[in-house]
């Protein structure tokens, strides 16, 4: 079995595009390029796949609904896959302990895990905020990859 270390690498190389699989309300799936990244989860400290996601899309309905979802990152023909459970932190999705300031460093952290970097924080910060960005955090539930990726 894989381990996140071996996404985390996969992804980086990248630039943290992934794919993201949610599961629709009737059972078919929904598949997404987004970006990426590994970080420790703000409350656990455990390693977990971490990533933006605007307001109001399907994905995030999706993950309410079924907060099962598989990620997939890939470097040519070298790939890892990451199960796992998907919990959102945003501003239609409170959670416990996570203000405004909680969640504004949480999706700049989540942008440098994948990879990003920002000229402007204070205009990232205002976009963010204005497209209800929501932080999801996918921890592993099942990790895996093709023979030549670990």
């Amino acid at each position: 079995m894989t381990d996140i270390a071996t996404f985390s690498e996969l992804a980086a190389r990248d630039h943290g595009l992934c794919v993201l699989s949610t599961v629709r309300r009737d059972g078919s799936v929904q598949s997404s390029v987004i970006n990426a990244g590994v970080m420790p989860h703000p409350r656990t400290g455990e390693s977990v796949v971490a990533l933006v996601a605007a307001g109001g899309t399907r994905k995030l309905d999706h993950l309410r609904a079924n907060p099962r979802t598989t990620i997939v990152a890939r470097a040519g023909w070298q790939w890892a896959t990451v199960e796992g459970t998907a919990e959102i932190i945003g501003p239609d999705d409170p959670a416990t302990g996570v203000d405004s300031e909680s969640l504004r460093l949480l999706l700049r952290g989540i942008f440098q895990a994948a990879g990003g970097t920002h000229d402007d924080w204070d205009t990232y910060d205002r976009v963010m905020a204005a497209e209800r960005r929501a932080a999801v955090f996918i921890s592993p539930v099942r990790v895996y990859s093709n023979p030549s990726a670990g």
